[in-house]
């Protein structure tokens, strides 16, 4: 296998669907969309041995570490937005669980996307000279005693913002409360704002702009925030545009979501088609 170069942090998640379950979180969806868009792709994971991993991960590079149980969560979509239930918890991963064989391959692009509070964002330390992104909405979550989840949004002093060079929230993240991106904003050099189907704000060295979307047709959003970041952090590593890097990743985002799981995440050249024929 090639070297990896793109690499995200953060457990596995079992998604439970009628009749069994799909695999999810931040780190398979977003290394589905690197690998697409012609990434090579590495995960670092707790995996139970009560999953069983679909054949994508046969492209990936898993460095996985043990836990009693995988990360499940139920996720029922309501016109009043997304219910979340956790079933089980996995272990948390620190800067000690980082095998040495991760930090010496010095992936250029890191990813850190926590679902349910298990990471330390002082793992970004190890990766000093990598590009590193931050999906924040696992240290966002709270759950009480029958695993219903609810959100408690970063405050814009927080430590763990120091250690991201790209942080991307969403509105449901920030409770639709755009303040708070701008705050982000003064703690970190580069905030984007995802709006759904409505684009996203990217807010750059004091400056914020709006980036278009594509229209799609919805089958399945569940990912749609972790493509998008990987997208990003792609074309940003490499063109430094923000804007072009924001159009790329909306673009790459609303195809992914037009078909269950990672089954629609399209290759890099049916995005650049679009962008060439409908513009950046």
């Amino acid at each position: 296998m090639a070297a990896m170069d793109f690499l995200t942090i953060g457990n596995i998640t079992k998604d439970l669907i009628p009749g069994g379950y799909a695999v999810g979180g931040t780190v398979t969806y977003a290394s589905a969309a690197a690998m697409r868009l012609g990434r090579r792709p590495g995960v670092l994971a707790r995996v139970g041995a009560d999953l069983t991993l679909p054949s994508i991960y046969d492209d990936i590079e898993l460095f996985a570490l043990p836990s009693e149980h995988t990360l499940t969560f139920e996720n029922v979509y309501t016109p009043a937005g997304r219910v979340q239930t956790i079933h089980a918890l996995a272990g948390a991963i620190g800067r000690e669980d980082v095998p040495a064989a991760v930090v010496q391959a010095a992936p250029p692009i890191v990813l850190l996307g926590p679902l349910a509070g298990e990471l330390d964002p002082g793992v970004a330390e190890l990766f000093p000279h990598a590009l590193r992104g931050f999906v924040p909405q696992g240290w966002m979550r709270r759950w009480d005693a029958q695993g219903r989840v609810s959100h408690a949004p970063i405050a814009c002093d927080a430590d763990l913002l120091r250690f991201a060079d790209v942080l991307v929230v969403s509105t449901e993240d920030v409770n639709h409360d755009i303040s708070l991106a701008r705050c982000y904003a003064e703690q970190v050099e580069l905030v984007v704002l995802t709006r759904a189907m409505h684009g996203a704000d990217v807010y750059y060295r004091g400056h914020v702009t709006h980036v278009r979307p594509r229209p799609a047709r919805e089958v399945d959003p569940t990912g749609a925030g972790d493509t998008f970041t990987a997208a990003f952090l792609i074309y940003f590593h490499e063109s430094g545009d923000p804007i072009k890097a924001a159009r790329f990743a909306n673009v790459t985002a609303s195809f992914s979501i037009e078909a269950a799981s990672y089954g629609a995440m399209p290759e890099r050249a049916r995005v650049e088609a679009y962008l060439a024929e409908h513009g950046w």
